[in-house]
């Protein structure tokens, strides 16, 4: 009725797919075929987290050298 398709709990686990996971449907043929896909923001979180994570950085320091890059980017734009 709302068009909701279950996936039996043994193969969520096998392919580690979470109740918030986004899937892509395509058909192909007369078969619909299912991915787990990946967005893109969190894959730029996670690489991130894991980078500051092997740096030890937090993220008052990747912020404050953020504020400190946009200063000096507008000071070169700005040419001074």
């Amino acid at each position: 009725e709302r068009g909701q398709l279950t996936i039996p709990a043994s193969l969520r686990k096998e392919l580690k797919l979470e109740e918030q996971t986004t899937m892509t449907m395509v058909k192909v043929g007369d078969v619909l075929l299912l991915t787990p896909r990946t967005l893109a923001g969190e894959t730029v979180a996670r690489k991130a987290t894991q980078l500051m994570e092997r740096k030890s950085l937090r993220l008052a320091d990747v912020l404050t050298d953020l504020k400190k890059q946009r200063e000096r980017y507008n000071r070169e734009r700005d040419g001074g």
